[in-house]
């Protein structure tokens, strides 16, 4: 049975937000996208009500089991740190007031598991999130395909969605056809060959 995921990547001008079923054999269908905006000459506070209200028609209309929301880190841009902060801290109020449980997921740890490789650009995940869910094109803006990606990333990493945790091995197997390898998973078997561990093989289910 598949699970629905809704994941965010929470942003003040532009927050992504993505919904998938992921089924047990981990394969994932696209649900719904869009990326809410706020233009940045509004007061602060009419700004983070117009992304709530957004957030809440989307919870409201497809009822996700879970949440994944991109975890805040320090950037040199306090600015841009406090908008994605601010906009996290309604995500996390609205998923309560609903009784959903929320996981907070880094970036590489969203990159690992989509590429299978920790470092790749936004280009290489959002080509993985394409050919995962069976589009014709990437999702755009990158806030979308990040959202998405976010969502994929919970019921793979944490097993949400049934069945053994997937390796970083099965992974690639199970979504790309020999011959058929994007730059990150040629990076990936590179460090294989070298003998350098880029990502744990094994996901864990993260507790905070």
């Amino acid at each position: 049975m598949a699970v629905r995921v809704l994941g965010i990547d929470p942003g003040l001008t532009r927050c992504g937000v993505g919904v998938v079923d992921v089924a047990g054999n981990r394969s994932a269908r696209l649900v719904d996208v869009a990326v809410l905006r706020s233009a940045p000459d509004l007061p602060l506070e009419q700004r983070l009500l117009l992304l709530a209200q957004g957030l809440e028609e989307m919870l409201d209309r497809h009822q996700p089991q879970f949440i994944a929301i991109e975890r805040v880190f320090a950037q040199h841009n306090v600015r841009t740190v406090m908008g994605t902060a601010q906009i996290s801290g309604v995500a996390l109020l609205l998923a309560a007031q609903r009784g959903l449980p929320v996981t907070l997921h880094t970036p590489s740890e969203v990159k690992a598991a989509i590429t299978g490789y920790g470092a790749a650009d936004k280009k290489q995940v959002g080509t993985m999130v394409a050919r995962i869910l069976g589009l014709s094109e990437i999702p755009k803006p990158a806030d979308a395909a990040d959202a998405l990606a976010l969502a994929i990333c919970h019921a793979w990493r944490t097993g949400a969605s049934g069945g053994t945790l997937p390796t970083v091995a099965s992974v690639k197997a199970a979504i790309v056809a020999p011959g058929a390898l994007t730059p990150a998973q040629r990076a990936w078997r590179a460090a294989e060959r070298g003998s350098v561990t880029a990502v744990s093989a094994v996901p864990r289910s993260l507790k905070r």
